[in-house]
C-alpha cells in the first residue's frame, strides 16, 4: 500500500524538479541581475584562469596594530581603525572575527566607493586579562586577499596592583 502511494508522489516530485524555466517559445529568461548587491559581487577570475585584482576592492588601513599602551584590568580599550578603499570598485565588508571572545568589532555596512574611507571600532574588555595582550580581528571583505588582519595590543595592568 505505501509503494503504491510513494511511487507516484517520487515521480511528481522529479518530474517538478526537472522543468526548467523557460517562457513559451522554449527560450531561456534571464533573471533580474539588478538586485541589492549586484553592483559588489564580481568573478575576478579571467577565461584563462588568471586573477584580475583590478576587479576587487583593496583595503589599506592607516594603522594595522595599535598599541594601547598601559590599561588598568577592567577597564574597555576602543580603537577605531581607520581605512581606505584603493581598490577599482566599492568595498564590502561581509565579516570582522575576533580572536577573542572580549574583543568586538564594529564595521560598516554600506559599500564604501573606491577612494572612500571607513573604520573598524574595536572594543576591548580587559576584565580577567592581565599582563601583555594582543588580539586580533580578522576583516573578511570583497578583496584581494579576501581577509585582512588588524590588532590591538598593549599591557593590562593587574588588579591590585
Amino acid at each position: 500500500m505505501r509503494m503504491t502511494f510513494l511511487i507516484p508522489v517520487a515521480g511528481m516530485l522529479l518530474w517538478v524538479a526537472c522543468q526548467n524555466d523557460s517562457n513559451s517559445e522554449g527560450v531561456q529568461e534571464i533573471r533580474n541581475t539588478n538586485g541589492p548587491n549586484a553592483s559588489i559581487v564580481r568573478n575576478p577570475v579571467n577565461a584563462d584562469g588568471s586573477l584580475d585584482t583590478n576587479a576587487l576592492a583593496r583595503i589599506k588601513f592607516e594603522e594595522p596594530i595599535h598599541d594601547f599602551g598601559t590599561v588598568n584590568e577592567g577597564d574597555i580599550v576602543e580603537h577605531r581603525f581607520k581605512f581606505k578603499n584603493t581598490g577599482n570598485v566599492a568595498l564590502s565588508i561581509l565579516d570582522a572575527k575576533s580572536s577573542c571572545g572580549c574583543t568586538v568589532p564594529e564595521w560598516p555596512e554600506d559599500p564604501i566607493p573606491p577612494g572612500g574611507t571607513g573604520e573598524i571600532v574595536a572594543k576591548f574588555n580587559t576584565d580577567m586579562k592581565p599582563n601583555k595582550q594582543k588580539k586580533t580581528i580578522t576583516v573578511t571583505a570583497n578583496t584581494y586577499p579576501n581577509e585582512t588582519k588588524v590588532s590591538l595590543t598593549g599591557m593590562v595592568t593587574p588588579e591590585g596592583k
